[in-house]
């Protein structure tokens, strides 16, 4: 599983011409998931991913935690992260998992938000979207269940 996480100012998630789901200060996380991940992977980069501190205290050292400066959090599943350009021009998206495995990960990665005392706004599983952020920094950050685990 993988995520690019950003410190936003804001974010929203347009899908036909309206706005699915919007925040304010907090993380845009864009999540990919892959054909061996599991419900433990879910629950292992949420909470890695909500933890962060990444915000900046008084003397504006990224100390501060998503939950000290009441941010939240807006996901958009994004199978392009496991995007394989190695050959040719055109990427294989074979390293993504389908959506029979997919959909249930990532509404069990916005459960573990919840659990995180997150209510996450979200984009739709598998539709065209748009992505809309005011980035913080910017600060950008990759996470790799692989690394993690």
């Amino acid at each position: 599983m993988r995520a690019v996480l950003t410190r936003v100012n804001s974010a929203s998630v347009t899908i036909d011409g309206k706005v699915n789901g919007a925040i304010g200060k907090g993380f845009l996380i864009l999540l990919g998931i892959a054909p061996g991940d599991t419900p433990a992977h879910c629950k292992k980069l949420a909470e890695k991913a909500l933890g962060l501190r990444i915000f900046c205290d008084e003397q504006g050292k990224m100390n501060l935690s998503l939950s000290q400066v009441g941010g939240q959090v807006l996901v958009v599943s994004q199978f392009t992260l496991y995007a394989d350009c190695r050959k040719g021009k055109r990427p294989s998206f074979t390293g993504a998992a389908g959506p029979d495995l997919a959909i249930p990960l990532y509404e069990q990665f916005l459960q573990e938000c919840r659990n995180q005392g997150f209510e996450p706004r979200h984009g739709e599983f598998g539709a065209d979207m748009k992505v809309a952020s005011e980035n913080d920094g910017p600060v950008t950050i990759l996470l790799d269940t692989d690394e993690l685990m």
